[in-house]
């Protein structure tokens, strides 16, 4: 389960990174593709989109890390010791065996 949502980190963090880039800034930046009024967008280019696309995957991005912290608080919540088997590590007594006594010594 924590694999999973770990590679989901990973994932919304690259797609959070390009949605910032492509938003158009003060210095154009990589926005500079919605300069027509013909995008597929509007006439006010991606600007609402990407921006409503920036707020999704940064809640999404929270969501997942904090469910990604209460996970690894589980997993962890067992010591070291507990998780060792410890039959397999010491090995158990031998079974008594009776000894047949020996014959009394005759002087």
């Amino acid at each position: 389960m924590t694999t999973t949502m770990l590679v989901i980190q990973f994932v919304l963090t690259i797609l959070i990174t390009i949605v910032i880039l492509l938003q158009k800034s003060s210095s154009i930046g990589l926005g500079a593709y919605s300069g027509s009024n013909d995008s597929m967008f509007g006439s006010k280019g991606p600007t609402n989109f990407l921006q409503k696309a920036t707020y999704t995957l940064g809640l999404l991005f929270i969501l997942n890390t904090l469910a990604l912290g209460y996970y690894y608080n589980q997993e962890s919540s067992k010591s070291a010791v507990d998780k060792i088997d410890i039959h397999s590590i010491i090995p158990s007594a031998p079974q008594s065996q009776s000894v047949p006594s020996a014959p009394p010594v005759q002087n």
